[in-house]
């Protein structure tokens, strides 16, 4: 039996619960008031003597029952469990160069802040992660090189959708559907027409970034393993045309693994390349759509010079000036307050939340070590850490709360005492730096970051965009998922070894709403028990009828786990993998009931109890290879209001039609799979219609 069972009612009545007994017991306890007090009404002087004493009870009671809560939260705080924090969301952010701007480059600095709009309160800020250098000369044309002939998937590339996950319907294949030596893929490079010397290439760093692409039949699956344990399927050397031949061009990092993942290469082009403009493959003088005269390109190309795939790679897009960026701002040298030198002083934080790791706070206690000092010299950083509880007496540490933004001083015992400074008395702790930010709301679409917030010469801001969807962003956790964490948290003690473990973490690591692990579970050999092996298949917590985690997603619920797991556990994270699920109902609805409403709350209903977050007969979700019960889907549709009955309901699973009456599993389809809503095909009928149709 449950211990929460158990638990002692400490007194559940209410305030009507009181008055009534109060009343019920006038006769009992004052007889000798029966000939006076016979008018127990609301009305009367003692009545209303009696409500208040009601009212002081039940508070009196409320305040007592929140004492059993409070013992639970202290004991939280004890073994360290605390709220997780919101976290920011991350995307890749492109730019583009003004078509006036006469340099070949243009320098982005670090903190670069863009927006997206918001439905709700102020735009959304990113600020990029890194300095970039934007280069003036664009990505005009892709093409695929099999060896043999060229393929121009320059159309493919450029083509933006609505997906999240990938900007074309299909991808591209950088060197053909079956990959052979000398293979390669070609990117041709022109400046504007404005540009002062469009013969030259500049001599810079630069920097791709890839995008690899997903079948979306196939999850995306990413393993778990170290950056120094991963090692391409292929090699690749790029290469330049300087007019005569292709020479070799220096990658300075790969982080695609040979276009197997998403990430960033690195070029160094230097002045001895000397690259020269010509047409190239399917690439001609006169463009074949306009039939307008097109100018010679640079190109670069990356041939594979040893293919070793298991699988023909795939890229879902291609794009220069491009930096990760935080759903995050940045606030410098805000002053917090005044020392006193009293024990356990708060300072306030004006911005939350705080972006784990970003705070950095200096006080100036007045004691230099050079009597000669300039004033503000004596300032020294103090250590930021999640509680005091490890600090020593002399240890100059605060504590922060990453949510609420409140910095706490120590007491003398755990974490040292600032000194009062008496020539600074009221401002001499400053937040040097911190970043805030957080929250579902960064989660922005592809293509919403369109508004450049730093003006920088050189850049053209109504060019700024991303291509993908940004991830990662998270709420604050609330107190009941803290509870049941907390159970979870206790036997896993930060390490993965029970398939409850790797869940808990799975969902602990970023934005997973979900996590489902499967012992024993290989994503390459389904069906085979494979000893040592778990795979964790993690669904984020986003809109949409089958929401799925990003490449960025895997990777950080992908390093949280393997910094967890044991030394020989050989760990996957991948994504869901969806079954197409299409319902046709039949609907007859009763006399006084509006059809069109009806039919809304029916695919509602049946929208909801299918959904992979929202569904299920808890509604916690649709379980992982949860078989379909025809009768309970039936119930969704009669608890709608206004349905008299249902004369049809076929549901079509990947494409079979499936027999009415006939409950449907889906493991036969995909092991573990959720169901996706292809389609809902609801027909209404009155009672007239229906038996007029011969029903």
């Amino acid at each position: 039996m449950p211990l929460k069972d158990a638990l002692p009612v400490i007194d559940d009545r209410r305030y009507s619960d009181i008055v009534a007994e109060i009343r019920s017991r006038i006769a009992r306890y004052t007889p000798e008031w029966k000939p006076e007090w016979n008018d127990v009404n609301d009305n009367d002087p003692g009545m209303i003597l009696a409500h208040v004493f009601a009212w002081l009870s039940e508070m009196l009671l409320f305040r007592m029952a929140r004492v059993p809560q409070l013992n639970y939260v202290k004991f939280l705080e004890l073994i360290g469990i605390e709220l997780m924090p919101a976290l920011p969301a991350r995307a890749d952010v492109s730019f583009a160069v003004d078509e006036a701007w006469p340099l070949p480059t243009v320098i982005v600095p670090a903190r670069t802040q863009v927006s997206a709009p918001s439905d709700e309160g102020p735009p959304i800020v990113f600020e990029t992660e890194r300095p970039l250098t934007a280069v003036a000369c664009r990505l005009l044309a892709v093409q695929a090189y099999d060896g043999a002939v060229y393929h121009d998937v320059s159309a493919a590339n450029s083509s933006v959708s609505p997906t999240p996950l990938r900007p074309n319907p299909t991808g591209f294949a950088p060197f053909g559907d079956a990959p052979r030596d000398d293979a390669a893929l070609v990117l041709g490079f022109g400046f504007p027409p404005t540009y002062p010397t469009p013969d030259q290439f500049p001599t810079l760093s630069l920097d791709l970034a890839f995008w690899a692409f997903e079948q979306p039949t196939q999850s995306l699956t990413v393993q778990c393993a170290r950056p120094t344990r991963a090692f391409a399927a292929a090699k690749l050397e790029w290469e330049g045309w300087d007019g005569a031949e292709w020479v070799r061009v220096d990658a300075l990092n790969d982080e695609t693994l040979a276009f197997t993942r998403t990430g960033h290469i690195m070029l160094r082009i230097d002045s001895k390349l000397n690259l020269a403009r010509s047409f190239l493959g399917e690439y001609d003088a006169i463009d074949p759509v306009t039939k307008q005269p097109r100018e010679p390109l640079f190109w670069l190309r990356a041939r594979l010079s040893r293919n070793q795939y298991e699988r023909a790679p795939r890229l879902a897009a291609v794009r220069t000036n491009t930096v990760p960026a935080l759903q995050a701002q940045t606030v410098q040298r805000e002053i917090l307050g005044g020392t006193t030198g009293a024990r356990n002083q708060t300072f306030q934080l004006e911005n939350t939340p705080i972006v784990h790791g970003s705070l950095v706070i200096e006080i100036d206690e007045g004691i230099a070590d050079d009597a000669a000092a300039a004033p503000g010299a004596s300032a020294r950083r103090w250590a930021i850490a999640e509680d005091l509880f490890g600090a020593g007496p002399t240890d100059e540490v605060l504590a922060v709360n990453w949510t609420s933004g409140e910095v706490r001083a120590g007491d003398g015992e755990h974490g040292q005492i600032p000194v009062a400074n008496a020539d600074n008395p009221d401002t001499n702790v400053v937040a040097v730096e911190y970043r805030f930010g957080g929250g579902k709301r960064g989660n922005v679409a592809a293509g919403t970051i369109a508004t450049l917030l730093s003006p920088i010469d050189g850049l053209d801001g109504g060019k700024t965009t991303n291509v993908f969807a940004a991830y990662g962003g998270r709420e604050e956790e609330r107190f009941e998922e803290a509870q049941v964490r907390a159970r979870r948290a206790l036997r896993a003690r930060e390490r993965a070894v029970s398939v409850d473990d790797f869940e808990l973490l799975a969902q602990q690591a970023g934005n997973v709403k979900r996590a489902k692990a499967l012992p024993l579970t290989h994503p390459r050999f389904p069906g085979v028990a494979v000893p040592g092996a778990v795979t964790v298949i993690v669904v984020p917590d986003a809109a949409g009828p089958n929401p799925l985690p990003s490449d960025g997603l895997l990777r950080t619920v992908c390093a949280y786990l393997d910094a967890r797991r044991l030394l020989t556990t050989e760990l996957f994270v991948v994504a869901p993998r969806y079954v197409a699920v299409e319902i046709d109902a039949q609907v007859v609805v009763e006399d006084n009931a509006d059809p069109a409403v009806v039919k809304q709350n029916v695919e509602k209903a049946l929208a909801t109890y299918l959904h992979p977050l929202l569904g299920g007969d808890d509604g916690s979700g649709w379980p992982f290879g949860g078989a379909l019960r025809y009768s309970k889907i039936v119930q969704q549709v009669f608890a709608v209001v206004g349905v008299d009955s249902v004369p049809r309901l076929v549901l079509t699973v990947e494409g079979d039609e499936q027999p009415e009456c006939r409950d449907v599993a889906i493991s036969p389809f995909a092991p573990n799979a959720l169901v996706r809503v292809a389609a809902l095909r609801v027909e209404v009928l009155t009672a007239f219609e229906f038996e007029g149709a011969g029903g």
